[in-house]
């Protein structure tokens, strides 16, 4: 079987110490976590985990098994990129006086379609939504410019096809106890 990248996405309850028991999981297999964001759902009180890992299907199909042995998780699901909808966010940190010394400055948060959040009389920032590609070039483009502070967040992801999940905690609540 060959390496892909796929995104996991983990629900869970919002517990102390599962983020350590997961990465454990990943540990144990010598499997390199990409990305990784924890935010909420769009469940109230359920917690998300996206996870981005390269590896083989048979290898994310039993991490995503150990997973769900968590006692907080409440479900796991896996994804290659094509099934999904995703986004990294990037901000530069860059001098001020190039933003007004240097127009090619200025074309280039125009063609890439950044945005500048805020400036400051030592330094500017931009912001940048979209894929790491489009983030890497960007970066590539402002380097000999001088950035000051670079930081890219993890991939946040939607699937493309409806996650059962609601379904899901629907019934478990309607079950009896």
């Amino acid at each position: 079987m060959e390496n892909k990248t796929f995104t996991i996405s983990v629900y869970s309850e919002n517990n102390v110490g599962l983020l350590n028991r997961i990465s454990g999981i990943f540990l144990k297999r010598h499997i390199n976590i990409l990305s990784l964001n924890v935010s909420e759902s769009e469940i109230e009180s359920v917690s998300r985990f996206i996870i981005v890992v390269n590896t083989t299907e048979k290898w994310v199909q039993n991490i995503v098994g150990q997973i769900e042995k968590q006692i907080e998780v409440i479900k796991a699901f896996y994804h290659v990129d094509e099934e999904t909808i995703f986004l990294e966010n990037a901000l530069f940190k860059i001098e001020s006086s190039l933003l007004f010394d240097e127009k090619q400055i200025q074309n280039i948060i125009k063609e890439s379609h950044s945005e500048i959040v805020t400036v400051a009389r030592e330094f500017f920032v931009i912001s940048k939504s979209g894929q790491r590609a489009e983030i890497e070039s960007l970066y590539e483009k402002l380097k000999p410019f001088g950035i000051m502070q670079f930081v890219r967040s993890g991939r946040i992801s939607v699937s493309k096809e409806r996650m059962q999940i609601s379904t899901l905690l629907e019934e478990l609540k309607q079950e009896p106890v």
